[in-house]
């Protein structure tokens, strides 16, 4: 069953880079990415195994594992998404076991292109082992043994973040949570490391510290089993080994749990019964297209988590930039400009958010500059606000009241030029989105290295339209004269405000002329 399963997997995916060139461009630059980093490796673990001791290839392997295995549960998140060519929820309909379907998901996780390379470069640090014979037999099913704890943390990860397979608004508090935590994970190990920097211990002290550490934690323990053989302590070796396999078979009872809670708790539509006559926000602002546009895209903001988890990652900048410098450097001043650049984009494809539906907005007739003006009030109803709010808290804490106007001027006049840039880019960028019940870490079919690419065009369109703003700013900073400031803030909203008007004229032409295609291509997606 497995085998058929993994079979129909790569069946799939060879389909989809037969008809989609670019997704194949995609796939082999990150199939040599993958070589090219494991042939860097193994060059090191045989320089490693040649010129360093035991001691130090201990410290290396177990450090490296557990770092693996946090970039197994981190990466997939932060770079590209939990691979869904196979999933649960894919498997549901057909008649397999719990264990079955346990079994393919593994399976899957192990022989794709992130399984593949990691299991090649957990086999390569044999090498360091050589020199001790009964450690290099041991290291090679604990590093088998150390792969399967990756693919299984992050298999539950996967499931944790989907909610649970309950309603889907349990589903998007779930997925944010988790998004938060991970976007936190950072600044968390930094203030560890600043703790024990504190103490006066030195890098090497520290990294030998928590070599001794991790194998004793589920994170580290069967990346130090070899290394426990090769030091002589047979005993050190069992109980890690004992750690280890307590680790897998406890992922494997938490998966299996999560699995029946999905399986219990089937993915539901939520209702909601409205007064006649209630039409929300349709209600409140200006009729015509250019209000009924607004108020539909204020009700995604406010509403739709794709665009939600966007609005939550804003305050947590200022919280970074306090861990990375403190509340007295200047990347905590600079936060609200990271944030506004951040923002500004959020909806540089959001027709692609509009999916199918965006058929309902081509068969109403609405003009395509009321379509553009109504969208970007939509986001400046709430973005504006937030980053206005974000840089008044910034300065006050950090106690430069002074710098205010500059920050403002950078900020709003990237966050301007985004909305400008936005209405022009979403008449010709549609790329395959998330649907509004998924998880913010589930990949989409149809995604290629290209569309991530397309962002940075689109934000350093951005950057060279808000170039007035930014550089009055940047003298201000660096001159300490408010004047500067206060220049750089009336360049934010003068020039971000003509650059609005054109890329609404310029945008609404363009929807008007490309609407039609843009509906082919959506409808296109694979699913």
């Amino acid at each position: 069953m497995v085998a058929t399963v993994l079979k129909l997997r790569y069946r799939v995916l060879a389909n989809t880079l037969a008809r989609r060139p670019w997704q194949l461009v995609g796939f082999i630059l990150s199939s040599l990415w993958g070589l090219g980093m494991l042939s860097a490796l193994v060059a090191g673990v045989i320089a490693l195994s040649i010129f360093q001791g035991q001691e130090v290839a201990s410290v290396v392997v177990i450090l490296g594992g557990s770092l693996l295995l946090i970039g197994w549960v981190v990466g997939p998140i932060l770079v590209a998404g939990v691979e869904s060519t196979v999933d649960a929820a894919r498997l549901a309909p057909f008649p397999f076991t719990r264990r079955q379907v346990m079994a393919a998901l593994a399976g899957a996780g192990i022989t794709g292109i992130p399984g593949i390379v990691t299991m090649l470069a957990a086999l390569a640090t044999v090498i360091l082992w050589i020199r001790w014979p009964l450690a290099a037999i041991v290291a090679v099913p604990s590093v088998a043994l150390g792969v399967l704890t990756c693919v299984l943390a992050s298999r539950l990860m996967t499931e944790l973040s989907s909610g649970l397979g309950g309603n889907r608004r349990g589903r998007e508090v779930v997925g944010t949570l988790v998004l938060v935590l991970v976007i936190m994970t950072g600044p968390i190990m930094l203030g560890i490391l600043n703790l024990l920097d504190s103490a006066g211990r030195d890098i090497v002290t520290r990294l030998q510290q928590a070599a001794q550490i991790l194998p004793w934690t589920p994170i580290g323990a069967a990346w130090s089993i070899a290394p426990s053989v090769a030091a002589g302590d047979g005993l050190l070796a069992l109980a890690r080994t004992a750690i280890a396999v307590a680790t897998v078979v406890l992922l494997w009872i938490v998966w299996a749990r999560v699995l029946d809670a999905a399986a219990t708790s089937p993915r539901q539509r939520a209702t909601k019964a409205v007064a006649a006559g209630r039409i929300g926000l349709f209600g409140v602002l200006p009729t015509g297209g250019v209000g009924a546009t607004w108020a539909r895209a204020l009700h995604g903001w406010l509403r739709d988590p794709r665009y939600l988890r966007q609005l939550i990652t804003i305050p947590l900048f200022p919280v970074l930039f306090a861990f990375l410098g403190g509340v007295d450097g200047f990347g905590f001043l600079l936060s609200p400009v990271i944030a506004a650049l951040v923002l500004s984009i959020a909806g540089y494809t959001d027709i692609s958010y509009d999916g199918s539906a965006f058929a309902a907005v081509l068969a109403t007739g609405v003009r395509g500059r009321d379509d553009r003006l109504g969208r970007i009030l939509g986001a400046a109803v709430i973005g504006v606000p937030v980053i206005v709010l974000v840089a008044v808290a910034t300065a006050l804490i950090a106690g430069d009241p002074a710098r205010l106007p500059a920050t403002l001027g950078a900020s709003l006049g990237i966050l301007f030029a985004g909305y400008a840039v936005c209405a022009v880019s979403s008449t010709l960028i549609v790329t395959p989105v998330a649907a509004p019940g998924d998880s913010p870490f589930k990949s989409v079919p149809g995604q290629t290295a290209v569309s991530g690419l397309l962002v940075f065009l689109v934000w350093g369109a951005v950057v060279v339209l808000a170039l007035p703003a930014i550089v009055l700013a940047l003298i201000g900073v660096a001159s300490g004269a408010e004047m500067w400031g206060w220049l750089s803030l009336a360049a934010g909203l003068v020039v971000g405000a003509v650059l609005i008007v054109v890329g609404v004229q310029v945008g609404g032409r363009m929807l008007e002329r490309n609407g039609p295609d843009l509906l082919v291509r959506i409808k296109a997606f694979p699913t």
